[in-house]
């Protein structure tokens, strides 16, 4: 995948203008503007997607109310509001009523967990991997439902939101057997009579903080090692998403766990900053991951460090794909496509920029803007390679970028660029697009280093193509951004994968293959602007959910002390052979 991520922010003037206070409970249509009655006074500045009535009386009984689960129950209150979350693909069918919390709902929820913590982590590493496997398994018997509600609500086509639940159940299968290899050492001492061992510690209460666009996936990543290793765990999903996380948070609750170490909070993101700095400063949070953009990821490094913690940051990405010359054209063009329009772009690992050789730029750009023409775009339960944005914000930041392209590029792709509506049309597009938040992909030729579209994550159906002569002037294209998670290389020569490997600042590397794709037992992340080199998945995620602790044990009767007491190990060192 995997992951990705959205640009979350915790202080974006897009998110204030589309909640209400927690001084006033009313209910907010989100992603629309629109404010439902008692919500105080409506701000229309970021209002460039159409506005609709979303919530029709025909359509309240298919509603699905959510709130925060602590300890297992839900909250009973919304002290944060309530939000009306339409379905991005049907604009006028309403997915979810959330009632957010607030950070008094954080902090609580933190406290619980403080409390069960201990209890769980004395519970044996074996039985904790049970409950993994239950969960697994639960997952797995609900994963058509589980993967049409994420569809329903934030649009990834439908063949896509399987593979994301699949993905959870991969994780689960991975961790049951960690249960049983959470494996100390054994080290032997410089001293007689003395044993050395070492033992993974479970960190305590870990607050996971998690994006949208992968709601099932990513969280797992998070959530199943955490648990596993004996830790508590508060997750705080992306609000745009309610119904999926609160369905995924529903299957924890059912496989096992004790009460008290899983929770979920509903709440926006200034919400959530206020209510992770409380916790940490009552010492309720020993661990905190994220998943989100860079900006945030920067200001939630920064409170996490004034506590002298280090968080596990999973953030933004500028993805390259370097096309050799010497390289399988068909092969590198597919690859590209999924890549770059895949979920609409909205991924952390969707690609950014093709860098192309001069040689093939023109046979290349000619192939991929056919491929980009014919792919089908539309309703996200038809088989298409992408649907709507995820919500009207995510659609107005991607219209934005638009006008970032300069007199210099040179675009293709569609009919079109912008929403697809029937007077901005997709030639055969899939539904339709006057229902929801659709827009043409478009590819940009001619991009440089200078240009915005290759400095920023443009998170949408966008993809910047870039030419190189020399593999150096390739690889300065493919670093010089600052980002640093995934990327992608296409050749038959050997010496170019070692070469790019070496050279390339991402801490994913893909050969012949698209910058998406993770697998469960690999490690997830990214450097520079995309992280600060912590991993996901694996046996590598253990390092964030478990502090390593060293004994040693001297049963010689007697006070040694290491480097004064030990033994010598008598040498002639004036030795010399004879001829």
């Amino acid at each position: 995948m995997a992951a990705s991520r959205v640009s979350w922010a915790f202080d974006s003037p897009s998110n204030r203008g589309t909640r209400e206070s927690s001084s006033t409970v009313g209910r907010i249509a989100f992603g629309t503007g629109h404010i439902l009655p008692g919500a105080g006074p409506r701000d229309q500045s970021r209002d460039r997607a159409p506005s609709r009535t979303i919530v029709p009386v025909g359509e309240q009984a298919t509603t699905k109310v959510v709130s925060s689960l602590i300890s297992g129950r839900p909250a009973p209150d919304a002290p944060g509001g309530t939000l009306i979350v339409p379905n991005p693909a049907r604009l006028d069918e309403v997915v979810a009523e959330a009632r957010l919390g607030d950070a008094t709902t954080f902090v609580d929820a933190c406290r619980a967990a403080r409390e069960a913590q201990p209890a769980w982590a004395r519970t044996p590493a074996p039985v904790r991997g049970r409950a993994i496997q239950q969960l697994g398994r639960l997952v797995e018997d609900n994963a058509e439902t589980l993967a049409r509600i994420l569809t329903r609500e934030i649009g990834k086509p439908i063949a896509e939101a399987r593979g994301s639940v699949k993905e959870v159940v991969d994780t689960c299968n991975f961790f049951v057997s960690e249960g049983r290899r959470l494996y100390g050492m054994t080290v032997p001492s410089e001293l007689p009579d003395k044993q050395l061992f070492t033992f993974r510690n479970p960190v305590g209460v870990a607050a996971i903080v998690t994006a949208g666009n992968f709601p099932v996936a990513v969280p797992s990543w998070y959530l199943v090692p955490a648990l596993l290793c004996g830790n508590a765990v508060v997750w705080k999903p992306a609000e745009y998403a309610p119904s999926t996380s609160e369905a995924l948070a529903q299957l924890f609750l059912h496989a096992g766990f004790p009460e008290g170490v899983f929770h979920l909070v509903l709440a926006d993101g200034p919400t959530t900053f206020e209510g992770l700095s409380q916790a940490l400063g009552d010492g309720l949070v020993d661990k905190v991951g994220f998943t989100g953009s860079t900006e945030v990821g920067r200001r939630i490094g920064e409170l996490c460090g004034r506590h002298l913690q280090s968080p596990c940051l999973e953030l933004g990405g500028k993805n390259p794909l370097v096309v050799m010359p010497d390289a399988d054209l068909d092969l590198a063009v597919e690859g590209a496509l999924f890549s770059g329009f895949g979920t609409a772009g909205q991924r952390c690992t969707s690609l950014g920029t093709v860098i192309v050789h001069e040689r093939i730029h023109h046979d290349f750009l000619g192939r991929f803007t056919r491929a980009v023409e014919r792919a089908p775009i539309g309703d996200p339960f038809a088989d298409v390679l992408y649907g709507p944005m995820m919500s009207a914000r995510f659609c107005d930041r991607f219209l934005g970028w638009l006008d970032r392209v300069q007199p210099h590029h040179r675009l293709s792709g569609s009919t079109g660029t912008g929403r697809i509506t029937r007077a901005n049309p997709r030639e055969g597009f899939v539904g339709d697009p006057e229902a929801g938040l659709y827009c043409h992909p478009t590819v940009v030729d001619g991009v440089t280093m200078d240009d915005d579209l290759y400095k920023q994550e443009t998170f949408g159906p966008i993809v910047g193509v870039a030419t190189f002569s020399t593999f150096d002037e390739a690889m300065g294209l493919a670093n010089g951004h600052g980002y640093g998670l995934s990327s992608s290389i296409y050749t038959r020569d050997p010496l170019n994968v070692f070469r790019f490997r070496e050279a390339i600042s991402a801490g994913m590397v893909s050969v012949n293959n698209s910058t998406s794709g993770a697998e469960a037992h690999l490690p997830f992340g990214g450097n520079g602007r995309s992280g600060n080199g912590s991993r996901q998945s694996g046996v590598w995620v253990l390092d964030q959910f478990t502090r390593w602790q060293a004994m040693n044990w001297d049963y010689s009767g007697r006070l040694q002390k290491a480097q004064m007491d030990v033994a010598e190990v008598p040498a002639d060192p004036s030795f010399r052979l004879a001829e």
